[in-house]
This record gives structure tokens, sequence and C-alpha cells, in this order.
């Protein structure tokens, strides 16, 4: 430990021991994992868990929990050694088999997999920001359905966190946004014990944190002892005292705490302690008990089950007197939390599609997309939408969105440009539950995103992100903002649906089919200008959700060549078969919006749309190597595998071969 910090170790007991005890012996078995971490926050969870979180081990899902987030999620022996002690579904067989094939118990925390874990965490700074995302759901949650003397949404967001955390740069973009919107339900506790994996942080980490949390407008609780039960006790009281902003808690801790020679140094951070130290420590903290046995009385200390129990039983009596009082909101709520669709949803849906069929009209699917979106506003209130600060140009607001502004509630954020903080935070949102986000920006800028909906994707949950300018038909703006790889990347992100498309009708599907969707994120990609509307009858639109389909069949009905494209670049294909059939070429149009979708069809209906036998040539103004995959070694593709230029859209399409002759020669070419 660096001689400048003082921090007091810890009084060691048999409450904390076992703590300490499980995560160096799952570490050890596993010969893999961080042990430094739970040993160092033994005391900070002991207070937190047994007596301040309202949870119910016998049901991880009761919806108005305290939310646990543990966001330097490397250290996840400490989540699991909490969730055993106190009496979840996870029994000391899946601890022994700690970071092994199809445990319980992944290296990282990981949702789905183990109850009781809130969040996957591992990707430092993006715990913290989902639980941004837990606390603002509840604020907005209790602002909606709570009423006078009635309140069922009242629960806290915890979070653990350590100096990577507080490195990473989206804990700046989440945490801001955090003392902005007064999320005074949210309370974390900073592991402040100076060390990560390259040693001692003083060289590469000097900020003063709790001047930064306090320009946030954070309440901010300094220089807490971060072994001692009693200030940790007094720090979390103060928290909860203050209701109109997040606080954070700053614990002085020593890494590795009960390790008599490695603790307080990077050794203990993320490798096993060994046989001999492991035996010292015992010792050192006086542990009589061989590995992965726990006593009756720790359990007993640690149990929540019974009053767990309780607390849901008393909040299911407010709740039932608020099913008396207020039937209808009661009702709604069970369906949000559910995440159901709202009655008559299948009929509002048709009348939707069919409306936007018979305008026919010829605009960009960005203000498609908007169009859309007011169409499912009136019959989603749980929709909570955004932007990074480019509303204006992504056009994800609609009439009656009511804006957030500073602490006061609404259904449409501005996150600023926080592409990645956005992302992130939306995740947290879906998995609290009773909120389906969606947040736009330009597709260029899904990059600085990309974890947030690789996270999204692993979580499977009901995230919508909307992406707008989404190629060299943006135009002016240049390389820096015209996506090139970026579509192509997004659909190989698994478990992620990426829709691209081409009118005002694919786009109004594509809403409802990631609206629809609860077993992942979407992704809808639109345009900056101007698409032509295509004509289709009944049957091609019901086609739409299965990803592909035909749009346009060969004038004899004997396609010499398949046309695939997807957005703008289907109103092309529709020209160059026009220009083929003049020639006597006859060639049908496919409409790919959702390559994902479409794979997930049978194969039947598959080579219902792309028979063999007939070559193909796919369009899209983006990387070519995702279309080899549909068009086979004698057909052919028309792309870009170049950056793009500065110049108005219509010279970009003309210089990058996106015309009508090029696709023309390209079907004649492999004919």
């Amino acid at each position: 430990m660096a001689a400048a910090r003082k921090v007091h170790p810890p009084k060691f007991n048999d409450i904390t021991g076992a703590i300490r005890a499980l995560a160096m012996d799952a570490v050890q078995k596993a010969n893999s994992g961080h042990p430094g971490a739970p040993m160092g926050m033994a005391e900070i969870a002991e207070v937190l868990w047994i007596n301040h979180l309202r949870h119910n081990p016998a049901n991880p899902k009761w919806a108005d929990r305290d939310r646990f987030v543990f966001s330097n999620g490397h250290g996840s022996m400490l989540i699991y050694a909490l969730l055993h002690l106190s009496g979840y579904d996870l029994p000391m067989d899946e601890l022994k088999r700690f970071r092994q094939m199809h445990s319980m118990t992944p290296g990282h925390p990981e949702y789905g997999y183990t109850a009781g874990v809130e969040t996957t965490t591992g990707p430092l700074g993006q715990g913290i920001t989902n639980a941004v995302g837990f606390a603002l759901a509840e604020k907005l949650l209790a602002a909606e359905f709570n009423r006078p003397d009635h309140e069922i949404v009242n629960h806290y967001t915890y979070v653990f966190l350590g100096d990577g955390c507080m490195m990473e740069g989206i804990s700046h973009e989440s945490c801001a946004l955090a003392g902005t919107w007064g999320l005074g339900k949210l309370i974390a506790f900073w592991d402040d014990n100076g060390i990560s994996i390259d040693g001692h942080v003083e060289d590469w980490f000097t900020d003063d944190t709790p001047k930064r949390f306090e320009a946030y407008g954070w309440h901010v609780i300094a220089d807490v002892e971060g072994h001692d039960p009693e200030a940790i006790n007094e720090a979390i009281l103060a928290a909860k005292a203050v209701t109109d902003k997040p606080t954070l808690i700053c614990c002085k801790t020593i890494i590795g705490a009960g390790s008599p020679n490695k603790a307080g140094t990077h050794d203990v951070h993320g490798a096993a302690l060994g046989d001999a130290e492991i035996a010292a420590t015992r010792e050192h903290i006086g542990w009589k008990y061989p590995p992965f046995e726990i006593p009756a009385h720790v359990y007993q200390a640690w149990n929540a089950r019974t009053k767990g129990e309780g607390l849901e039983k008393l909040w299911q009596n407010k709740f039932a007197e608020y099913s008396k009082a207020y039937p209808q909101e009661a009702a709604e709520f069970e369906r949000r939390m559910r995440g159901d669709l709202p009655e008559g949803w299948e009929q509002h849906v048709a009348d939707l599609i069919a409306k936007t069929n018979e305008k026919s009209e010829s605009i960009a699917s960005r203000k498609a997309s908007q169009n859309a979106i007011n169409g499912l506003a009136t019959a989603l209130p749980e929709f909570l939408g955004g932007s990074a600060d480019l509303t204006g140009s992504n056009l994800t607001n609609w009439t009656g969105a009511r804006h957030i502004h500073g602490k006061s509630t609404g259904n449409y954020i501005s996150y600023g440009v926080r592409e990645f903080g956005m992302s992130a935070i939306m995740n947290g949102v879906a998995l609290h539950g009773g909120l389906l986000p969606f947040g736009g920006t330009f597709l260029m800028f899904s990059e600085y995103a990309r974890n947030a909906l690789r996270m999204a994707a692993l979580m499977k949950q009901r995230v919508i992100f909307v992406y707008t300018h989404d190629s060299i038909g943006l135009g002016e703006d240049g390389p820096t903002h015209q996506p090139v790889e970026q579509t192509a990347t997004l659909r190989y992100i698994p478990n992620m649906d990426v829709w691209r498309p081409c009118d005002t009708v694919e786009s109004a599907v594509s809403w409802v089919a990631a609206v629809e969707r609860k077993t992942g994120p979407s992704s809808l990609i639109f345009s900056r200008q101007n698409l032509a509307f295509q004509k289709r009858d009944i049957a091609q639109i019901a086609d739409i959700r299965k990803g592909g389909y035909i749009l346009s069949e060969a004038a004899n009905g004997q396609p010499k060549a398949i046309l695939i494209a997807t957005g703008s670049e289907v109103g092309l294909a529709m020209d160059a078969q026009k220009a083929l059939a003049q020639e006597g070429i006859h060639v049908r149009v496919v409409s790919m919006p959702s390559t994902n979708v479409f794979d997930r069809q049978d194969a039947t209906y598959r080579a219902h749309v792309l028979p063999a036998g007939i070559r193909r040539v796919a369009v899209e103004a983006g990387v070519t190597d995702f279309w080899h995959k549909y068009v086979g070694l004698d057909g052919a593709v028309i792309g870009m595998n170049v950056f793009g230029e500065s110049a108005p859209a219509g010279e970009l399409f003309k210089h990058f071969g996106f015309t009508t002759e090029n696709v023309v020669n390209t079907v004649k070419g492999i004919l």
C-alpha cells in the first residue's frame, strides 16, 4: 500500500470473513479471477446488504426491489458470495465452478445467468451508466404512477464501482446526466483503493474525483473509512437524506484486505493468492473453516429471505390498495412491467401500415421513421425517446413528446453529445422494466456507442437504436460523417436485428418489428435524402416482416438474374430492372431490409426469394464483403470499399458507381 494513503484496516469477523474466504477460495480453485475487490469491499457489502438493501431472494424480479449494480464486475466473486449467502438460488456447487463452462458464476456477472444479477458488467464504466438508467426509470415511473398516499414505485439503485469505472470516459457522460436529472435514489460507492492492474494509480489517475462529482451536481461524501461499518452506515443514511441529488460515497479501502502479505498491492488485483497466502490469510482474519464451508451462524446473519418476503408482502398490500383506488393505472403498471404490448395493438399496427401505404409518400426514411413514431406513440405510453444532440436531424421526437428538462420528468431526452452514455443508459432503462427506450444519432457515431450495443445484444434487451444519415447520401459533410462499414458490422453483432428500409412502408414495418421484439435490440437505419415510394400488394407488405422479399418480379416471370438491395439502393435496383427489361433482360428485385431476419426464415422461403441457379447482384452503398454470402462466387456486389468524399449526394452516388448504367452493366457482366 502506498505510504501516502492512511486507511485503517478492518476488524475481522466471520460475517465479512465469509466473503473474503469465498472469494479467495473460488479464485484459487479456478486459478483465475480477481480476489482483491471482494476482499477490499467486504465491509461495504456487509452494511449495505444486511442493513439497507430491500430485496427478496425468493423473487429476484419483485418490481419495487432495490437494484444493486456491481460495476467493477471483474471482482464478480463479491456479488456471487452475496447472492449465495443471502439466500438466492445460487448453490455452493456453483461457486465451486467459478469461471467454468456453463456455470452460474461466469468470470463477469451476466444478466440471465445468475438470479439477482441485474445487469451484465465487466466493460468498465457501463455498470454505473446502466445504474443511471435504472435510477432514471425509477424516477419516471414514480412520477407517472404514484399517487398521494399510494407509492408503488419507491426504490434505490445502489452501485459499487472502482477506479477503472471512474477512468472510463463513459462515466463522465452518464454521471453528468445523473446530476442534471437529480437522481436522488442513485447511491454509488467508489472503492477508492488506489490500485489497478499496472500498480499504484497516482501516476495515471490524479483526478480530484470528489470535486468532479460535485461539479456534476452530485452529493459527495468524501473520505469514508471503507472498512468501518459504522462510518459506512452513517454515509448511507446521509445519502438517503438527500433526495434531489445522486450520492457518491468515497470509500477509502485496502485492496485485498485480509491478505497479510499482498493487501494493498496490485498482486492481489487479478490473480489467485496461492495456497501459502490463503493459509496465511485464514489465520490473519480468524477464518477457521475449510474451503467452501460456511458455518450456520454466518448463513443466519446473511440470510435475507424472511426479511425480503416480508418487505415484498408489505409492497403487495400497498399495491392491492392502489389497485382498488386506481384500477386502470394498476393494470397499466403491471402490463408495462411485464413488457406486454397494449390491448388492440395488432389492429393499431395494421391501421398504421395501411395508412402509410395509402399515402404513398416519397420522403426521406428518417422522416418516415418520425411518422411511424408518431403513429405508434399514441398506443405506447412506455416510449422513452431521445437523441444525442441531433433531434432535428434524427427526427426522433413526436407530437406530444415531453422533454425531460433538468430535474423535471417527461418521455423525451436530449442526451447531449453522449452517444455511448445514451446507449448504455437505455440499456439500464430497459433492464429496469416499464419503459421502452429508443435513441438516435448519425449512423457514423454508432462507433462511439459500439460496446453498449454489444451489451444490449448480449443481454437480449429490447432497446431500439435509431441511426440516420445512413450512407454517402448525407452528402457534403464528407467522409468523417459518411458511414461505409457501419451497417455491415452492426449486422455482425450476434442477436442484433438491423433494418435498413427503402421507403415509408418498410420504415413503419421495421419500427413495429423492433417494438414487438422482446429477445434483443434493434438498429433502425434511415436516410437523409428522399426515397421513392414502392408499390406493393398486401402479400408483399406482409413479407416485409420476413426481412427480405420479392419486391418486383421479372416481367416474364422467369428472371435471368436477381438484384438484391436495401435502403436507398432499392430505388436504384428498380430503375435498373426497367432499363434491363428494355433490352430484353428480365430480372427480379429483392428488397432485403433486414438480413438478420431473412436469415432466420426457413430454407423453403429463402429459396423462394433467392432460388439456386439464378445469378445475383447485390447493391448497397457500403462495404462489399458482407454481401458475398448472398451472391456467391458467380455473382457481383456493387458497393464501396473506400471512404467517401465531400460533395452533394447526387454527385457522390454517380462518382462511386451507384447509377442505373453501372447496375445494368454489372448484370450483363455476370450473365
